[in-house]
C-alpha cells in the first residue's frame, strides 16, 4: 500500500503506479507532484508553517473572547452547556437531564471546571459570584479545542495528499469565519471538530497503512464526535469507506482477517467512546431517546421563526459557504470533487460522498443555521487545499525550474486562498474586543434612569441584565434595579383587546406576536415610561411584515409616542444598518459592524402618568 506523511513516490494518475520522487522528504505518494524546491524542504518550511498556523489560529479564537461579559447575550450558550455542567454539582448527579445536545462537551466542562476551582463547592459559589469567569473558562477550552482540530487536520491531510495539502487545508479553517467565530462561544460546534477530525486521521490511516491503531484511531474519533454533536456522525462514512477500500485491496486471507479485526476494532471503540462521553444513552435510555427525537422533530419542522430564510435548507447551506468559509475555496472545493475523481478515485470516494450527503439531509431540514455546516468543514477544507496545490504545481511546472519565481507562484495562490477568511475573522477580532451595545445601554440607563423606574425592555438581553450588580453578591438573585414588564406574556387578545390578565407566555420566537399599539397606552397609565428596544428583535418583525402587521403597527406607534432618548449602534460611522438575518445579525460578519449587538434605542414616554 501506498505509504502516508514523508513518502518518496507520486502516485501516477491515480492508478497506483508510482515513481520515484527526486528528493527524500517529498509529499505523500497520494499528493499531488509539487516543485523540486518544496518536496526538497518539505519538513523545513512544513513545521514553521504549521507553528504559524496554530498559533495564528489560535490568536483570532482567543482575540475578544470575553465579549459581552459578564452577561452571556448568545441565548444557546446561557441556556445549555455552561449552565447544566454547573447543575450536576448542585444535583450531585452526572446525569445531565438534557440530551437534546449530546453531553460530551458539558461533561468536559463539568470536569474542567472541578480541576480548576478544586472541587464542586467552589464551582457553585465561583458560578454564583463571578460567572464571567467561569464562562472565560468554557470559550477558552471551546478555542483550544478549535485550534487542536486544525492541527489534527494538517496530520490528516498529510497523509491523505502530502504536507503541502494539510498545511493549506489546517490554515484555510484556521482563517474561515464560521470556526473563529463559533470558537469565541461556549457550544458544542467549534469542540466538536476535534474528535470529529481525529476520526478522519484515523481514516486516512486505515486507507493508506491499515496498521490497528488506525482503526482505533478512527472508532474513537468517531465515538467522541457523537457524543459532542450528532450531526458529526457523518465521519461514520469515510471510515466505512476507507475499510471497505481496504478490504477489496488486500487480495490475500490474512489481509482480509486483518481488516475484519480492525473493523471490530473501529465499532467496539466508537461504540465505547460514545457510552464514555454519554454514559445516560443507556443509564437513562428513556430520556435519551425523548431528547434525541425532540432534536430531531426541531430540526425537521418549517421554521417556525418569524424573519426566518424562505429559499430552502441546500441553496441557504451553499450561501452560507461563500462567506463563511470564503468564496475562493469553497469554489476550489467544486474544483477539488472534479480533481479527486479524475486523479484517485478511492480517495474520492473517502472525501466526497460525506460531504454531499451532509448537504443533501441537511437541506431537507426545516430549520438551517450556518453554523450547523461545521461537520463538514474539515472535509470541505480538504478539497479545496488539493484543488489549490495542483494549480500551483501546474503553474510553477509551466514557469520552469526558477525557484523565486515558483515561491511567488505559490505565495500569490495561497494570500488569495486565505484573503477572504482572514480579512473577516480580524474583523470579527475587532468587533468581539469591544463593548456590546446592550452593555452601552445599561451604562446609560445606569447613568440617566432612576432607580426603581419601570421600564419595558424586549428579550435581547438576559434578565439579571436589569439587576442590582453588589459586590460580593449574586447578580441573577439581586433585586431588580429597574421593575421590567412582562414582555413575553400577551396581555392582548387576538381581536386588538387589552385583556385584564395577561395569557400565555410567548418565546422569543414568537415575541412579536405580543406587541399591539394598544400596549404603549397601557404603559403610559403603569407608569412604564420607558421602553427599550432592540434590533435583533423589530427586525423579524419588519423581515416579516406580513405575518405580524400589529407589531409593526407599534414599533411605528412607539416612534411617534416616546422621544428617542438614548440609541446605541453597532456599525460603523457611515454605514447603514444591515437587513435582518439569522446568521449575520448575531455573528456580525459584514464590515459594516463595528461592535458586537444589535441597534438599541430607549424611548421616553410622556402621555397619560409619564406625563408627570
Amino acid at each position: 500500500m501506498p505509504t502516508a506523511e514523508g513518502s518518496s513516490g507520486i502516485v501516477d494518475g491515480g492508478r497506483g503506479h508510482t515513481r520515484q520522487a527526486a528528493v527524500d522528504g517529498a509529499s505523500s505518494s497520494r499528493g499531488p507532484r509539487l516543485p523540486r524546491w518544496v518536496a526538497a524542504d518539505s519538513r523545513r518550511w512544513a513545521w514553521p508553517g504549521l507553528a504559524a498556523v496554530l498559533l495564528g489560529g489560535l490568536g483570532l479564537r482567543l482575540w475578544g473572547v470575553r465579549q459581552g461579559l459578564p452577561y452571556v447575550y448568545n441565548a444557546d450558550e446561557g441556556d445549555h452547556f455552561v449552565p447544566r455542567s454547573v447543575h450536576m454539582f448542585a444535583a450531585h448527579s452526572l446525569n445531565p437531564h438534557y440530551f437534546e445536545n449530546p453531553p460530551a462537551y458539558t461533561y468536559l466542562l463539568h470536569w474542567l471546571l472541578a480541576l480548576y476551582y478544586g472541587g464542586g463547592t467552589a464551582v457553585l459559589r465561583a458560578y454564583e459570584l463571578h460567572p464571567a469567569d467561569v464562562y472565560t473558562l468554557a470559550r477558552v477550552a471551546s478555542a483550544l479545542l478549535g485550534a487542536a482540530a486544525l492541527w489534527l487536520l494538517y496530520a490528516t491531510g498529510a497523509r491523505l495528499c502530502g504536507r503541502a495539502v494539510g498545511l493549506l487545508a489546517a490554515a484555510i479553517e484556521a482563517v474561515a469565519f464560521l470556526p473563529v467565530f463559533y470558537a469565541h462561544l461556549a457550544l458544542n460546534d467549534v469542540p466538536t471538530l476535534a474528535p470529529l477530525t481525529l476520526s478522519l486521521l484515523g481514516t486516512a490511516g486505515v486507507l493508506r497503512k491499515g496498521r490497528l491503531r488506525d482503526y482505533l484511531i478512527g472508532g474513537i474519533g468517531l465515538g467522541l464526535a457523537c457524543a459532542s454533536k450528532y450531526t458529526a456522525g457523518i465521519v461514520l462514512l469515510p471510515l466505512a469507506t476507507a475499510i471497505a477500500v481496504r478490504y477489496l485491496d488486500d487480495g490475500d486471507r490474512a489481509a482480509k482477517r486483518r481488516v475484519a479485526i480492525g473493523l471490530s476494532i473501529a465499532g467496539a471503540t466508537a461504540l465505547g467512546a460514545f457510552i464514555a462521553a454519554n454514559p445516560y444513552a443507556l443509564l437513562d435510555y428513556s430520556g435519551f431517546h425523548s431528547g434525541l427525537v425532540h432534536q430531531s422533530t426541531l430540526s425537521a419542522e418549517a421554521q417556525g421563526k418569524l424573519g426566518a430564510p424562505k429559499q430552502g435548507g441546500l441553496l441557504y447551506y451553499l450561501w452560507s459557504f461563500t462567506w463563511g468559509l470564503g468564496w475562493l475555496p469553497s469554489l476550489a472545493a467544486v474544483g477539488g470533487v472534479l480533481t479527486v475523481w479524475r486523479t484517485e478515485r478511492r480517495l474520492g470516494w473517502l472525501l466526497v460522498p460525506c460531504a454531499l450527503l451532509f448537504l443533501a439531509f441537511m437541506g431537507v431540514q426545516g430549520r438551517y443555521f450556518g453554523r450547523w455546516l461545521l461537520p463538514i468543514l474539515p472535509v470541505v477544507c480538504l478539497l479545496a487545499a488539493l484543488f489549490i496545490v495542483r494549480l500551483i504545481e501546474a503553474a510553477t511546472r509551466r514557469a520552469g525550474q526558477t525557484a523565486p519565481v515558483h515561491f511567488a507562484i505559490a505565495a500569490v495562490g495561497v494570500v488569495a486562498t486565505l484573503a477572504q477568511g482572514l480579512v473577516y475573522s480580524v474583523h470579527s477580532g475587532l468587533v468581539l474586543s469591544r463593548t456590546d451595545t446592550r452593555t452601552l445601554t445599561r451604562d446609560w440607563m445606569v447613568a440617566n434612569i432612576p432607580k426603581g423606574a419601570k421600564i419595558v425592555v424586549e428579550p435581547v438581553a438576559p434578565d439579571e441584565w436589569a439587576r442590582e450588580v453588589m459586590k460580593g453578591t449574586s447578580t441573577a438573585r439581586n433585586p431588580y434595579r429597574w421593575p421590567k414588564y412582562p414582555s413575553l406574556f400577551s396581555r392582548v387578545s387576538a381581536t386588538g383587546r387589552l385583556e385584564p390578565e395577561p395569557g400565555p407566555e410567548a418565546g422569543i420566537e414568537n415575541y412579536e406576536t405580543t406587541l399591539w399599539p394598544v400596549l404603549i397606552a397601557y404603559y403610559e397609565a403603569n407608569d412604564y415610561c420607558w421602553v427599550i428596544t432592540g434590533s435583533t428583535q423589530s427586525g423579524r418583525a419588519f423581515a416579516d411584515a406580513g405575518a405580524v402587521p400589529h407589531a409593526i403597527a407599534y414599533y411605528r406607534a412607539l416612534a411617534r409616542a416616546g422621544e428617542v432618548v438614548y440609541h446605541a449602534s453597532p456599525y460603523a460611522r457611515g454605514e447603514g444598518p444591515v437587513a435582518f438575518d439569522f446568521d449575520w445579525s448575531f455573528d456580525y460578519y459584514p464590515l459594516a459592524y463595528d461592535r458586537a449587538g444589535p441597534a438599541m434605542t430607549v424611548y421616553r414616554l410622556h402621555g397619560g402618568r409619564c406625563g408627570r
